[in-house]
């Protein structure tokens, strides 16, 4: 099993930053890729950024240029940092880790953007 725990949610005015933070435990040897997903209210959970065990990065197209995400292997972390946030990239935010018989999702993180 595979346990992730999600960490730097919070409330930031526009144009401000956050860093998001997965912490994995349990069977990481098994894990292939990583990544985050979002879910606003009244919305589906949709796809922010994935990395891979090797570090390639892959980012929605709404994200690219804004958001980073990024690994500590030696922390079996991932990060994902937001910058120029917007009011419509508020949602909980989830982190995914992807094994080969299949993925374990962290509880979400709330991220508020508003002035």
């Amino acid at each position: 099993q595979v346990q992730l725990v999600e960490s730097g949610g919070g409330s930031v005015q526009p144009g401000g930053s956050l860093r998001l933070s997965c912490a994995a435990s349990g069977s990481i040897f098994s894990i292939w890729r990583m990544g985050w997903y979002r879910q606003a209210p009244g919305k589906q959970r949709e796809l922010v950024a994935t990395i891979t065990t090797g570090g390639s990065p892959s980012y929605a197209d709404s994200e690219k240029g804004r958001f980073t995400i990024s690994r500590d292997n030696a922390k079996n972390t991932v990060y994902l940092q937001m910058n120029s946030l917007k009011p419509e990239d508020t949602a909980v935010y989830y982190c995914k880790a992807d094994f080969l018989t299949g993925g374990a999702w962290g509880q979400g993180t709330q991220v508020t953007v508003s002035s």
